[in-house]
Protein backbone atom coordinates (compact mmCIF):
# COMPACT_ATOMS: atom_id res chain seq x y z
CA UNK A 1 0.00 0.00 0.00
CA UNK A 2 3.03 2.60 0.23
CA UNK A 3 3.05 5.00 2.32
CA UNK A 4 -0.18 6.00 3.87
CA UNK A 5 -0.03 10.06 4.81
CA UNK A 6 -3.36 12.06 6.28
CA UNK A 7 -3.58 15.29 7.86
CA UNK A 8 -6.50 16.16 10.02
CA UNK A 9 -8.63 19.73 9.96
CA UNK A 10 -11.13 20.19 12.92
CA UNK A 11 -11.64 21.92 16.36
CA UNK A 12 -8.98 22.43 18.63
CA UNK A 13 -10.69 19.89 21.10
CA UNK A 14 -10.61 16.97 18.08
CA UNK A 15 -6.90 18.02 17.53
CA UNK A 16 -5.65 17.67 20.77
CA UNK A 17 -7.51 14.16 21.37
CA UNK A 18 -5.52 12.74 18.03
CA UNK A 19 -2.78 14.93 19.52
CA UNK A 20 -2.49 12.44 22.42
CA UNK A 21 -1.57 9.37 19.99
CA UNK A 22 0.55 11.42 17.15
CA UNK A 23 3.07 9.20 18.12
CA UNK A 24 1.52 6.15 17.73
CA UNK A 25 0.72 7.27 13.68
CA UNK A 26 4.70 8.80 13.46
CA UNK A 27 5.58 9.27 9.61
CA UNK A 28 9.43 9.82 9.10
CA UNK A 29 10.89 12.27 7.06
CA UNK A 30 11.10 10.87 3.28
CA UNK A 31 7.43 10.05 4.26
CA UNK A 32 6.98 13.70 4.88
CA UNK A 33 9.11 14.72 1.84
CA UNK A 34 7.17 12.58 -0.19
CA UNK A 35 3.51 13.56 0.90
CA UNK A 36 4.85 17.44 0.68
CA UNK A 37 5.71 16.74 -2.69
CA UNK A 38 2.91 14.87 -4.15
CA UNK A 39 0.76 17.42 -2.22
CA UNK A 40 2.29 20.44 -4.30
CA UNK A 41 2.54 18.04 -7.83
CA UNK A 42 -1.33 19.23 -9.14
CA UNK A 43 0.01 17.99 -12.48
CA UNK A 44 0.21 14.40 -11.03
CA UNK A 45 -2.40 14.58 -8.76
CA UNK A 46 -4.93 14.71 -11.76
CA UNK A 47 -3.51 12.32 -13.55
CA UNK A 48 -3.96 9.78 -11.02
CA UNK A 49 -7.40 11.14 -10.23
CA UNK A 50 -8.44 10.68 -14.08
CA UNK A 51 -6.94 7.00 -14.13
CA UNK A 52 -8.75 6.21 -10.97
CA UNK A 53 -11.91 7.74 -12.17
CA UNK A 54 -11.11 5.76 -15.64
CA UNK A 55 -10.50 2.54 -13.23
CA UNK A 56 -13.68 3.36 -11.66
CA UNK A 57 -16.16 3.27 -14.26
CA UNK A 58 -14.61 -0.03 -15.99
CA UNK A 59 -15.10 -1.84 -12.56
CA UNK A 60 -18.45 -0.46 -12.70
CA UNK A 61 -19.53 -1.19 -15.93
CA UNK A 62 -17.74 -5.10 -15.25
CA UNK A 63 -19.96 -5.52 -12.27
CA UNK A 64 -23.11 -5.12 -14.26
CA UNK A 65 -22.04 -6.92 -17.55
CA UNK A 66 -21.82 -9.85 -14.93
CA UNK A 67 -25.11 -8.97 -13.13
CA UNK A 68 -23.92 -7.55 -9.72
CA UNK A 69 -24.31 -3.54 -8.66
CA UNK A 70 -20.84 -1.44 -8.17
CA UNK A 71 -21.87 1.08 -5.40
CA UNK A 72 -21.39 4.70 -6.24
CA UNK A 73 -17.76 5.43 -5.28
CA UNK A 74 -14.98 8.61 -5.32
CA UNK A 75 -12.18 6.47 -4.09
CA UNK A 76 -9.30 3.98 -5.57
CA UNK A 77 -11.83 1.25 -5.43
CA UNK A 78 -15.39 -0.26 -6.13
CA UNK A 79 -17.76 -1.83 -4.23
CA UNK A 80 -19.88 -4.58 -5.57
CA UNK A 81 -23.23 -6.15 -4.19
CA UNK A 82 -23.20 -9.88 -5.01
CA UNK A 83 -27.08 -9.56 -4.85
CA UNK A 84 -27.22 -12.94 -2.46
CA UNK A 85 -25.75 -13.41 1.07
CA UNK A 86 -22.45 -13.23 2.83
CA UNK A 87 -21.34 -17.22 2.10
CA UNK A 88 -21.77 -16.54 -1.81
CA UNK A 89 -19.48 -13.10 -1.48
CA UNK A 90 -16.94 -15.19 0.65
CA UNK A 91 -17.62 -17.51 -2.01
CA UNK A 92 -16.77 -15.13 -5.35
CA UNK A 93 -13.95 -13.76 -3.47
CA UNK A 94 -12.03 -17.26 -2.85
CA UNK A 95 -13.00 -18.38 -6.20
CA UNK A 96 -11.09 -15.03 -7.62
CA UNK A 97 -8.42 -15.95 -5.31
CA UNK A 98 -7.68 -18.97 -6.81
CA UNK A 99 -7.44 -17.29 -10.20
CA UNK A 100 -5.13 -15.09 -8.79
CA UNK A 101 -7.17 -12.20 -8.45
CA UNK A 102 -7.18 -10.23 -5.12
CA UNK A 103 -10.02 -8.81 -3.92
CA UNK A 104 -11.45 -7.64 -0.47
CA UNK A 105 -14.64 -7.80 1.17
CA UNK A 106 -16.03 -5.82 4.09
CA UNK A 107 -16.32 -8.56 7.28
CA UNK A 108 -19.89 -7.64 8.49
CA UNK A 109 -23.45 -7.98 7.59
CA UNK A 110 -25.03 -6.59 5.77
CA UNK A 111 -21.77 -5.22 3.61
CA UNK A 112 -20.30 -8.90 4.02
CA UNK A 113 -22.78 -9.42 0.59
CA UNK A 114 -20.17 -7.40 -1.01
CA UNK A 115 -16.55 -7.80 -2.65
CA UNK A 116 -14.19 -4.72 -3.21
CA UNK A 117 -12.20 -4.46 -6.16
CA UNK A 118 -8.85 -1.86 -6.05
CA UNK A 119 -9.26 0.55 -9.39
CA UNK A 120 -5.65 -0.60 -11.39
CA UNK A 121 -4.77 -0.51 -15.02
CA UNK A 122 -6.43 -1.98 -17.71
CA UNK A 123 -4.51 -4.82 -18.03
CA UNK A 124 -5.67 -6.19 -14.33
CA UNK A 125 -9.12 -4.96 -15.10
CA UNK A 126 -9.03 -7.17 -18.08
CA UNK A 127 -7.77 -10.19 -16.16
CA UNK A 128 -10.30 -9.40 -13.57
CA UNK A 129 -13.28 -9.57 -16.14
CA UNK A 130 -12.28 -12.69 -17.65
CA UNK A 131 -12.07 -14.11 -14.06
CA UNK A 132 -15.43 -12.37 -12.66
CA UNK A 133 -17.79 -15.03 -14.80
CA UNK A 134 -16.00 -18.26 -13.72
CA UNK A 135 -15.83 -17.18 -9.98
CA UNK A 136 -19.68 -16.36 -10.02
CA UNK A 137 -20.50 -19.79 -12.11
CA UNK A 138 -17.81 -21.44 -9.41
CA UNK A 139 -19.95 -20.02 -6.26
CA UNK A 140 -23.17 -20.31 -7.84
CA UNK A 141 -22.25 -24.44 -8.15
CA UNK A 142 -20.99 -24.12 -4.16
CA UNK A 143 -17.60 -24.68 -5.50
Amino acid sequence: AGARIGYAIGSEPAIASFDKIRNHFGVGRISQAGALAAFNDDEYLESIQLKMEIARVGLQSIAIEFGLTPLDSGTNFVTMDCGRDGNFARAVLSALHERDIFVRMPGTAPLDRCIRVSCSNGRDLGLFKRALPEALEAASRGQ
